[in-house]
């Protein structure tokens, strides 16, 4: 079946026209199978509309925001459509995060629902709700818990089907918090036609038709995984939503789900790639992978061992699925080329175009409207500044070289990326700030055997405290999701500053792990 993914005019790049177009063109063909529970492609628009209607009843207004915090399940995918048909703001919480980032995003996107699995109802415990506008919570699962001034009730197990709210391109779909680099997170505000690109660009890249599979082991609470599912739609074909990854697990499940293309991230090749062989790397249908950020050498080591061709790109929750390479690029060890709809350029500090093979900051902007984000939400000023003279600052230094490739180099903001998280510094600082024993702390990248990033913090202790390590490490477990607490942790007399006093981060980087820093992982240590 051959479907053409731009049938949708401009002004219907909407969740619920792609929905409607879903159902009519594709019906009855299997769409996705989670958590046990399966669709076929007409589900997902009679779902949307049953779910806007008991978003509806319980007092949920178009242009209100609903936050949610799951795991990969039905009820992610619901409530997406459900927001999207009654013109709401979706709001995904990482799964990871503990009650002071909940509260901040409740509190930010002014959240008036939640809806979470119970797993993660014991971390509301710890939330001050009166930050908060929060009014009603919706359970998934079997789980109790009270809290003042707010309505617990179980997920309703459907409402009355509505009809879709007149929704624009423009509209915000969904607000995705992306790690701050020297400040609180940042709720990326993503428009219906940006969630509709995602889709278009994403399944160009990767040559998906109706008879593919796709099967992803990232969670739905950020893009990529949320962007399977607009593959999935635009193009008639099924979708697997796995719990999670598992390294000892990847290649028989996907053996099992008959999957044809798969997702993967920086760590996650390597981590397969230090299983031992066997004829189940062999053993499958997958032809295509996309892999960002994954290290060239483990690339091609991958395609030696399991036949699955990787593609690299460049996206992120701000722009679209921008630059990548194809099956048959010329060479690897790119990001890749830009995509029709798309320009970048290479800028100096003051956005002047830099030359061919010069490193400086990636710059992006979209021929389509609202094929990006719209910009942060309730931070103009950070809007203004990213998106400046009309392109968006990506904060990446790349190269571009003669025949068009771009080469990442390294990252200009004071961010760590591990796991596939985006962790702010400042928000790993603050949180060691609060400790009782710590005078002054710097948080920073360091890299891994996995080719990803580590966190690592320096500090100084307070005069007269003696502080642990474990006993840090322990602190932070406490306060942060698991991949932003330090693996490496150093005490040591002073920071180096600068003549101001700022820390100087670099030379912190460059000095790395030494015979007395603590390894929250010590086998791991080369």
């Amino acid at each position: 079946m051959k479907t053409e993914p731009h049938a949708l005019p401009p002004a219907r790049r909407t969740l619920p026209a792609m929905l409607e177009r879903q159902a009519a063109l594709f019906g009855d063909r299997p769409l996705l199978a989670i958590a046990g529970r399966q669709w076929v492609h007409a589900d997902a628009r009679t779902a949307a509309a049953s779910r806007a209607g008991a978003l509806a009843a319980a007092g949920v207004e178009r242009g209100d925001r609903v936050a949610l915090m799951s795991g990969n399940r039905l009820e992610v995918l619901e409530t997406l459509g459900g927001c999207g048909w009654l013109g709401v703001a979706m709001v995904p919480i990482n799964t990871a995060s503990m009650a002071p980032q909940i509260e901040y995003f409740l509190a930010d996107s002014a959240a008036r629902l939640l809806v979470i699995e119970s797993a993660f109802l014991d971390r509301l415990a710890g939330v001050d709700l009166a930050r908060t506008a929060l009014r009603t919570v919706w359970v998934i699962g079997e789980g109790e818990i009270a809290l003042e001034g707010v309505a617990v009730k179980a997920w309703p197990a459907e409402g009355e089907a509505i009809a879709a709210a007149e929704v624009q391109p423009g509209d915000t779909l969904a607000i995705l918090y992306t790690s701050g680099t020297t400040g609180p997170a940042k709720g990326v505000t993503c428009p219906h036609a940006q969630y509709y690109w995602w889709g278009v660009n994403s399944a160009a890249v990767l040559g998906v038709g109706a008879d593919d599979v796709l099967c992803t082991t990232l969670p739905l609470f950020h893009i990529n995984a949320l962007n399977t599912f607009a593959q999935a739609a635009i193009t008639g074909c099924r979708v697997v939503f796995e719990a999670r990854f598992s390294a000892s697990g990847f290649w028989e499940a996907m053996r099992a789900h008959e999957a044809t293309v798969v997702y993967l991230l920086g760590a996650m090749v390597p981590i397969l790639l230090a299983q031992p062989e066997g004829p189940g790397e062999r053993a499958h249908r997958v032809r295509v992978g996309l892999g960002p950020g994954v290290p060239a050498h483990a690339m091609q080591s991958f395609l030696e061992r399991t036949g699955v061709r990787l593609l690299e790109g460049y996206g992120s929750t701000e722009t679209n699925f921008v630059i990548s390479t194809a099956p048959d690029s010329p060479r690897g060890g790119v990001m890749g080329w830009v995509r029709p709809g798309f320009e970048a350029r290479v800028a100096d500090a003051h956005d002047v175009e830099l030359p061919d093979g010069e490193a400086g900051e990636l710059l992006l902007r979209a021929s389509e409207p609202h094929a990006f984000a719209s910009g942060y939400f309730n931070m103009p000023a950070k809007t203004v500044e990213a998106w400046r003279n009309l392109w968006f600052h990506t904060g990446d230094r790349v190269v571009r070289d003669a025949d068009g490739a771009f080469r990442f180099v390294d990252r200009l903001k004071d961010a760590i990326r591990r796991r596939g998280e985006n962790i702010s510094s400042f928000e790993v600082e603050q949180v060691l700030l609060s400790h009782p024993g710590v005078a002054a702390v710097a948080v920073y990248p360091v890299r891994s055997e996995l080719a990803e990033d580590e966190v690592m913090a320096a500090l100084i202790a307070r005069p007269g405290t003696a502080v642990e390590p474990a006993e840090l490490a322990a602190f932070c477990e406490a306060r942060l999701p698991y991949f932003a607490v330090p693996r490496y942790i150093d005490i040591l007399e002073d920071l180096p500053r600068t003549e101001n006093g700022k820390v100087q981060k670099y030379k912190l980087r460059e000095r790395g792990v030494t015979p007395g820093t603590w390894d929250r992982q010590p086998a791991r240590r080369a």
